[in-house]
């Protein structure tokens, strides 16, 4: 049981790096334009699954399941001034939810601090599991 402990948490932890990854990402590209004629910049959404055992007996972690792009309509915004400006003097900004990308680096973030804390209580629940042999 110990070892799945540790699986879980070591999945889960894998699965909140590649979350924040992908957060740094969007925020990384808020402020990329595109010309007015070009599909604009737009946030990757990362969708969490359970792993489940081969026999399909019960979940042992976290993966992906989907990474998609985000939907919705760029905001267009008149800069002639703009290298990237379109013959209408137009750029795409990119679709990015900046408040909604913020919570998701809050929440990747706490969700690997407890990953992080279920491998150390497996270890050390382990670790107790030996000491208790040793006697």
């Amino acid at each position: 049981m110990t070892f799945s402990i540790i699986d879980i948490g070591r999945t889960g932890a894998g699965f909140s790096r590649y979350w924040l990854d992908n957060v740094a990402h969007n925020l990384a590209n808020v402020n990329t334009v595109r010309p007015g004629d070009e599909e604009p910049f737009r946030a990757r959404v990362v969708e969490a699954r359970a792993l489940t055992s081969q026999d399909g007996t019960g979940a042992f972690g976290v993966g992906v399941a989907d990474v998609h792009d985000q939907a919705g309509d760029p905001m267009r915004v008149y800069d002639p001034g703009n290298p990237l400006a379109d013959e209408g003097g137009y750029v795409n900004m990119p679709v990015v939810d900046m408040p909604a990308e913020m919570v998701n680096l809050i929440q990747a973030q706490r969700s690997y601090q407890l990953s992080m804390k279920v491998i150390q209580s497996g270890h050390e629940a382990y670790q107790s599991a030996l000491r208790l042999g040793n006697r």
